[in-house]
């Protein structure tokens, strides 16, 4: 092994990989792809949110049509509900990105994001996009529609409101106003020092929908058949687009696959309204750069491909690479030769993959990766290298076929290298819309990872590869397993808890965790960050990192007149050298790569001047949140129930029974449990039920409640909107805390959801609340007693007012929970 060095290389960090496993191409496959290389058009469609797209439409305008087909989503849908776990706010938008690269990996389309952060539900686009900062989400749809070039953008929605949520109007104002801003070269002139000119597209569409009883269609306009099957696929665009649907999991989006004959409608909005095809007066062929010779070499490709030796067709796609240089229009000679380049490693059989036995790697350390390269077809392939960083690995001079060319590379990270950071979290979040500094980065769904370049020389022609470094391990159950690789900081440190809870006042023990991850042995000075609101008996302390892993306790003592208090305290390290505030978080699923981010080290000192009636809590988990810690801060024994749990003996042991957010809904069994509720009821315990939904996430099926009432898809999402009292005198309001205006104050992304509506006279009612424009509502808290206890349903989100420490709504639960005086 020869080992020279040179700077030839640099190497960039990601937080995941496109695919938990290395993508694979049938032979039908490779030749659908090279079909492709004759089309040049491109659509892009653009929504709100994940899940918003029709993967129907994209599947067939990227499978069948064969353009070059994205979808620009707005939002990465942090604002939403979850159904598979507890994760909100950004990391729910961490989960939602790679739901939707999985979804794009099924139905062949290109997934971009512009700046804006989903707030939450909002009923109005101007609410929206004054949240989101118009302009500055208005640049990025520009900057993407000049970047990605496409001929036709579709909308999801109408700019007129039919799309209900005021995110979706937004998006639907935004790609409008984009439209038209793309091709003028007076606008966001900034964009054309990052390699962007103006671009016109040939039309705006509005693909009209039929969403229950909102019929936005009719026979008068533009429509396509995406119903269709491909025999290449072998599937029809309907199976595709179910299994690229089915990919939001999170969001409780799985869909029957579905065939035959599927009609898409379009409202043309701007530009020429096409008549026979999407494409109407747009050349989607060579012709469009007057280029005959390359579509003659494709033809080529084509009428002569073997199914069985698709490796055959390598020298000719060599062929087409090396004419493709020579294109004098820069966006197709980009976008075809990097179609090439991937047909020509998929045709020839060749694979490279680079790897490592350890999931992370750690800054000022080295990172041991094993190269592997397979001839498979045994086609002339020489001449193999290997470049990373400033180092150049020449592995072999010739390939032969089905044999293993291993090699061992060992790379040193740098002590200042990046940790594993989402772009777009690497700087502070503003109220509606990330902060990204570099230009380029804009409209990526995700970071590059860290990379080697592999080249090798084909039919005399040197050609180079990219491929990510992944971790690899295998499971006794799920076999070999791919993930993406992490960069993490030699040392993280986080508090042991993200909320600390001082009680009527009392001192509170604060814990703090540092952990080392690498060899070095740097001693460190850490420190915690407060306000002179709060006495620290210790503010600063040392670690050593050779002790690996290091707890430390301080005690905070809140000041005399803080009551019902919310602050956000932080810690941070240096070794003189370097600063660190950051923690690893880690999430997995099945259905999507394993992420990792880094949340800043901090936490929320809460002061609550509360009083707690009971103190046996069982809880019933739902679709997934984080009040039973909550409760546990509160001061209350909490056991978590199961369906076996739930015996008359069982339930006597509890003051009260909570069961989480939807757990009507992912539970049936709760219907077997109706009678053993009741009765527990009756004989004075307190059942609070939050919120469920009616919705096609999962319908209600169980029985709920000892009295009728419906529950309406009715919700408050300004989180600041004025609270009524109504009953004032009710023991839920007074005991055991006087509940006041103060109580609603600081709270975050709404109020309540999911309220109740249709009650029985049984029912009262305690408070109302409205968002501008509407009538109030009194369906956020219902309250009835049974027999001796009581029954509670409430759709305050308490779900994320817990979690993020807001004082009043300790408050208010503890006096849900409560049986009264």
């Amino acid at each position: 092994m020869l080992k020279i060095c040179l700077l030839l290389f640099t190497f960039h960090f990601s937080f995941f990989t496109f695919s938990q496993v290395p993508k694979s191409y049938s032979s039908s496959e490779i030749f659908q792809q090279i079909k492709k290389i004759n089309v040049l058009g491109s659509v892009l469609y653009i929504a709100a949110h994940p899940d918003d797209e029709n993967t129907r439409l994209l599947a067939w305008l990227a499978n069948e049509k064969l353009y070059r087909t994205g979808y620009l989503s707005i939002t990465r849908g942090d604002g939403g509900q979850n159904l598979i776990g507890d994760e909100q706010g950004i990391e729910l938008g961490l989960i939602r990105t790679q739901e939707l690269l999985s979804a794009r990996r099924i139905d062949g389309a290109e997934q971009f994001f512009t700046r804006a952060y989903d707030f939450g539900y909002s009923k109005s686009p101007e609410e929206t996009l004054k949240f989101w900062d118009k302009q500055k989400i208005l640049s990025d749809v520009v900057w993407i529609i000049r970047k990605f070039q496409p001929d036709v953008v579709i909308s999801r929605f109408p700019t007129t409101g039919e799309g209900g949520h005021g995110h979706h109007t937004a998006s639907a104002i935004l790609a409008h106003e984009a439209f038209d801003l793309a091709g003028d070269s007076t606008k966001f002139t900034e964009h054309f020092k990052h390699g962007v000119k103006p671009w016109k597209p040939k039309r705006l569409l509005w693909n009209t929908f039929n969403f229950g009883n909102n019929n936005t269609q009719n026979a008068d306009q533009f429509k396509v058949d995406a119903g269709g099957f491909n025999p290449l696929l072998g599937k029809s665009y309907g199976e595709i687009a179910a299994e690229s649907r089915s990919q939001h999991k999170s969001q409780g989006f799985g869909v029957p696959r579905t065939r035959g004959s599927q009609l898409e409608y379009f409202k043309t909005l701007k530009g020429d309204e096409p008549v026979n095809e999407l494409m109407d007066g747009i050349k989607t062929g060579w012709e469009r750069v007057n280029n005959a010779a390359i579509k003659n070499s494709v033809e080529s490709l084509i009428k002569n491909y073997s199914f069985v030796h698709p490796e055959n067709s390598v020298p000719g796609l060599v062929t087409l690479y090396v004419q493709l240089k020579s294109l004098e229009n820069e966006y197709w000679r980009n976008q075809k030769m990097k179609e090439v380049l991937q047909l020509i490693e998929a045709a020839s059989g060749l694979y490279m993959e680079a790897t490592t036995s350890q999931p992370y790697a750690v800054q000022a350390d080295s990172l041991k990766i094993a190269v592997t390269v397979n001839n498979r077809s045994g086609i002339n392939i020489k001449n193999l290298d290997v470049h990373v960083a400033d180092t150049y690995y020449v592995l072999a001079k010739e390939l032969k076929k089905n044999e293993n060319i291993r090699q061992n590379i060992a790379l040193f990270i740098k002590e200042d290298e990046k940790i594993t950071q989402p772009y777009w979290l690497e700087q502070p979040l503003e109220k509606g819309s990330f902060n990204v500094k570099r230009q380029e980065l804009i409209g990526m769904p995700e970071n590059e990872p860290l990379s080697l370049e592999f080249f090798v020389e084909i039919e005399g022609q040197k050609i180079s590869f990219i491929k990510p470094v992944q971790y690899k391990s295998n499971d006794p159950v799920r076999g070999e397993q791919y993930q993406p690789l992490a960069l993490v900081p030699k040392i993280e440190l986080k508090f042991a808890a993200n909320n600390f809870l001082s009680l009527n006042n009392k001192p509170v023990n604060v814990y703090t965790n540092v952990k080392s991850n690498g060899s070095d042995s740097s001693a460190y000075i850490l420190t915690k960050h407060f306000s002179k609101n709060i006495n620290v008996d210790k503010k600063t302390f040392n670690y050593n990192r050779l002790n690996k892993e290091n707890f430390e306790s301080s005690v905070f003592i809140p000041g005399k007149t803080l009551y019902n208090y919310r602050e956000e305290i932080s810690l941070s390290a240096t070794d003189k050298r370097q600063g660190f505030k950051n923690y690893r978080k880690t999430i997995k699923y099945d259905h999507i790569p394993e992420i990792t981010w880094f949340p800043q080290a901090t936490a929320n000192f809460i002061t609550v001047d509360l009083k707690i009636s009971g103190t046996k809590i069982g809880y019933i988990a739902g679709a997934g949140d984080k009040v039973p810690e909550a409760l546990q801060q509160m001061g209350y024994e909490v056991t978590m129930l199961k369906e076996n749990d739930l015996t008359e003996n069982n339930l006597k042991l509890f003051d009260a029974i909570v069961t989480g957010v939807r757990a009507y809904n992912v539970h049936e069994w709760l219907n077997d449990s109706y009678d053993v509720l009741m009765t527990y009821l009756k004989n004075g315990g307190v059942l609070l039920v939050q919120y469920n939904t009616s919705s096609n996430i999962g319908p209600v099926k169980a029985k709920i409640a000892p009295y009728p009432f419906t529950i309406s898809r009715t919700r408050v999402s300004m989180e600041d909107a004025n609270v009524n009292f109504i009953n004032p005198a009710h023991s839920l309001l007074n005991y055991p805390n006087k509940i006041t205006q103060k109580d609603f104050e600081g709270w975050v992304q709404e109020r309540s959801i999911y309220h109740a509506e249709k009650l029985d006279s049984n029912y009262q009612t305690l408070i109302s609340m409205k968002d501008t424009g509407e009538n109030e509502n009194n369906g956020s808290v219902i309250v009835a007693d049974y027999g001796k206890g009581k029954f509670v349903y409430t759709g305050i989100s308490f779900f994320r007012q817990l979690p993020a420490g807001v004082p009043g709504a300790y408050r208010l639960m503890a006096n849900l929970l409560a049986k009264g005086k």
